[in-house]
């Protein structure tokens, strides 16, 4: 007697050219749908304020040379403000997705290299022995701060001769706990530095002068364009030490290539607008969400996230308190914990 059969019904799995085309279309939608999120959230930089203006005013002024009220207002105050948290965002964006693939730790953060904390030491040596009291004044100090702490951090996860990202975060947290150290007792010795530096640890855009963001682009593309030429080794080195040698892969040169990327971009958004909190680990796990873990496709999408996250901030800040403004850093903080949190959940469940 013939045993009966039965065919289990299965999903049919889609080819894998099919596959990636759909990965690609979803990427491009998101892209395209974050650029015009960007585009109107610099129009509402530009307009929302202590003195509100009309879209219509606004995109009028940006593409003249009128140097009444609205256009002093837009040229001199929002515009440089806005350029500078766009900038900031992308920053960290950048640097968020590729801390989070280099170390393979889901609360990876771009300040674990010890660069806010090189930063606030840079701008306390600013305001304390040189007098500066601008972000002018103080945004190379910063930059050399973090700069420098980055580089030592770097310098001693390598002392073994290998590649080791568990090094490479301990020896973050080690200087970000030396340095904090030093800056607190600068600042508590002399209350002058304390008032000025304050306002800058929280991260704020106010008051920015045009140039600053002008002066650090170079260092921001420089970051940027590292950071794609290593992503692609950064994927392959998911895969496992052995796997991305077999595939022709140095994990020493990706992950140092990686970290000096993190640095620029750090360096450089910390030194423009003071450390912001949650905005690079929000970034990589919003658009790991969106388009998978792929480091080299998502990049052009964590810039753009973390543009829009920084700038509505930034926004925000000044609608809750107008005609006065809270912090961008503060208001990152506020929404960043529980959407973070949030996103951990959805996760575990």
């Amino acid at each position: 007697m013939p045993v009966p059969t039965t065919v289990a019904s299965a999903t049919p799995v889609p080819p894998h050219g099919t596959r990636r085309r759909a990965e690609r279309t979803r990427l491009i939608a998101w892209i395209i749908a974050m650029t015009v999120i960007v585009a109107a959230l610099a129009v509402a930089g530009l307009a929302v304020g202590s003195r509100p203006l009309a879209p219509a005013d606004v995109v009028a002024a940006l593409f003249s040379d009128r140097r009444d009220a609205v256009g002093v207002i837009v040229h001199e105050l929002r515009a440089p403000r806005t350029l500078t948290a766009l900038l900031t965002g992308a920053c960290l964006g950048i640097a968020g997705v590729l801390m989070r693939a280099v170390t393979r730790n889901p609360l990876a953060d771009p300040g674990l290299l010890g660069v806010n904390a090189g930063a606030a030491l840079g701008v306390v040596t600013a305001i304390a022995f040189f007098g500066m009291g601008t972000a002018g004044g103080y945004v190379w100090f910063a930059f050399a701060g973090a700069a420098g702490a980055a580089v030592l951090v770097n310098a001693a996860a390598r002392s073994g001769r290998r590649a080791d990202t568990v090094g490479l975060v301990l020896a973050g947290v080690a200087l970000t706990a030396c340095l904090s150290a030093v800056v607190r007792i600068v600042t508590l010795a002399d209350d002058d530095t304390f008032e000025s530096f304050r306002f800058w640890a929280v991260g704020s855009f106010e008051r920015r002068d045009p140039d600053v963001a002008l002066q650090l682009l170079p260092f921001a593309l420089v970051g940027a364009v590292l950071a794609v030429v290593v992503s692609r080794g950064v994927d392959q080195l998911a895969l496992g030490t052995d796997v991305a040698r077999s595939l022709g892969v140095s994990p020493t040169v990706v992950i140092v290539g990686a970290g000096a990327a993190i640095t620029l971009l750090c360096a450089t958004a910390t030194s423009a607008a003071g450390p912001l909190a949650f905005i690079g680990l929000l970034v990589a796990h919003l658009v790991r969400r969106l388009v998978g873990p792929d480091v080299r496709r998502s990049l052009p999408l964590a810039a753009l996230v973390g543009a829009a996250l920084t700038l509505a901030s930034d926004i925000l800040g000044r609608v809750i308190a107008a005609p006065g403004e809270i912090e961008a850093g503060i208001v990152a903080a506020f929404l960043g914990a529980p959407l973070l949190l949030w996103l951990v959940l959805r996760r575990t469940t």
